[in-house]
């Protein structure tokens, strides 16, 4: 079908085209210019012959026929339908209904997950769309632009893939103490994922339209920061104390400047991969670092010692004073207590002077009889002294009674508590001859 086809001959003359398979151009020779005047075939077509083609063909298409045969088709050639006006409406309303149609489903798109679509109209900013099935006014009055505000982007400084291959410009810093050292960190950032409010442009409109380079700016913003972050510390803070703290702080401190600019950017890390002085003298500083680190080994290793002397001194002046304090109770409680059986034995004594006299004295001699080697015996018969070699009944009676031993067996605890078992200290004691014992002393004495 050559409805629209420009290079039929035919057009504007009303000749039918040539046969197909014919070659038009076959007569399309070089020729000589003194040529014979054209025919009325071989002029230029009318402008309102073409309109009559072009309008008898259209009709054909929308199914128009013509109603009578021109005298040229009577004679059995090509019948050519006559165009039809309303039909023709039909097929201009028709086609048009069908580019309108077109042109409207064109505005459709699709907005993945992790995804905004920023449209604008007549390129000014308009709105932002979340995820989903979306559809806005077509080109040339609106167009979108989706930004990805999940994929976390990242970028190296001082340094490209690898340690090794070091970017000197980015990565040569001054210090606070005109020091210089190498610094070579990492930065993740990503695109905020906030809508903006009514009548405000989202960060991913500001990511789009603020700034000309935005990924350019986060990586000029990184080395301000930490450029103006290392030269406010000195080179040995920066070198062994406060990476971690100067990296928090870079982080601050680009997100701050990002802000500013309306980037539409979030920082979310910033990691201090390398720091060390130049190259040139890297040995220096290597020597240096092992005599820090020897002289905090040894500061450890004191501290260790202290901490393991100290409390064990501290232990032993507790135990110390413990033993003070116990030694002390005791003998304040023994002077008490001696003092109290005195004065109850001063009252004793007041209430039964001779008894308790005597009972003293019994008391003292079996004290003094008992650690004696030999025992004194007074019979009935006789008043004679016998001394008999019993060492060894006196040492099998001290050890069979002293596990039974309850009490002290001092003087005082016996006069004291009378009920004291008198006999775990010697053999059994006659009390006649103790007293007759005590009527001889004085006579011993006076002899003497």
């Amino acid at each position: 079908m050559n409805i629209f086809n420009l290079n039929d001959s035919g057009w504007g003359r009303g000749n039918p085209s040539p046969p197909s398979g014919q070659d038009n151009n076959k007569d399309n020779r070089p020729q000589d210019t003194h040529t014979p005047p054209r025919s009325k075939e071989d002029a230029p077509p009318d402008l309102d012959q073409i309109f009559n083609d072009f309008s008898k063909r259209l009709s054909s298409v929308f199914g128009g026929g013509g109603r009578g045969k021109s005298p040229n088709q009577q004679g059995g050639g090509r019948r050519t339908p006559e165009p039809s006006p309303k039909m023709f409406k039909v097929g201009v309303v028709t086609i048009g209904v069908v580019a309108l149609g077109i042109w409207l489903a064109s505005g459709f798109f699709i907005v993945r997950e992790g995804q905004l679509g920023v449209v604008t109209h007549f390129g000014k900013y308009d709105r932002t769309v979340s995820p989903g099935f979306q559809w806005h006014i077509p080109a040339p009055i609106e167009k979108v632009q989706v930004v990805d505000v999940a994929t976390v982007r990242s970028f190296s400084v001082g340094y490209r893939e690898n340690a090794r291959n070091k970017v000197l410009p980015e990565a040569l810093m001054l210090t606070e103490d005109e020091n210089i050292v190498d610094v070579q960190f990492d930065v993740q950032y990503r695109l905020k994922a906030d809508m903006g409010n009514s009548g405000e442009p989202s960060a991913a409109a500001d990511y789009l339209f603020k700034t000309v380079l935005p990924d350019e700016a986060v990586r000029q913003a990184a080395e301000t920061a930490m450029r103006e972050i290392v030269g406010k510390q000195s080179m040995n803070k920066i070198l062994y104390e406060s990476r971690t703290q100067a990296a928090s702080d870079v982080r601050k401190l680009m997100q701050s400047i990002l802000d500013r600019y309306q980037t539409g950017i979030e920082v979310i890390t910033v990691a201090i991969q390398n720091v060390q002085p130049p190259e040139q003298v890297q040995a220096a500083f290597e020597d240096a670092i092992k005599a820090g680190q020897d002289n905090e080994r040894q500061k450890n290793e004191g501290n260790a010692y202290a901490s393991k002397v100290i409390p064990e001194a501290r232990g032993q002046a507790s135990r110390i004073l413990q033993d003070a304090e116990g030694y002390k109770a005791a003998v304040v409680g023994q002077a008490q207590g001696a003092a109290e059986r005195f004065v109850s034995i001063e009252k004793e004594y007041a209430q039964a002077p001779a008894i308790t006299r005597e009972r003293m004295y019994i008391t003292t001699m079996e004290g003094v009889f008992s650690n004696a080697s030999k025992v004194m015996i007074d019979t009935k018969e006789s008043n004679n002294m016998m001394y008999l070699p019993i060492d060894k009944i006196i040492e099998q009676n001290s050890t069979s009674v002293q596990p039974h031993a309850t009490a002290p067996t001092t003087t005082e605890n016996r006069l004291v508590n009378p009920t004291v078992n008198e006999v775990n200290l010697a053999p059994t004691i006659n009390n006649e001859a103790v007293r007759n014992s005590r009527q001889a002393l004085p006579r011993t004495r006076s002899t003497q």
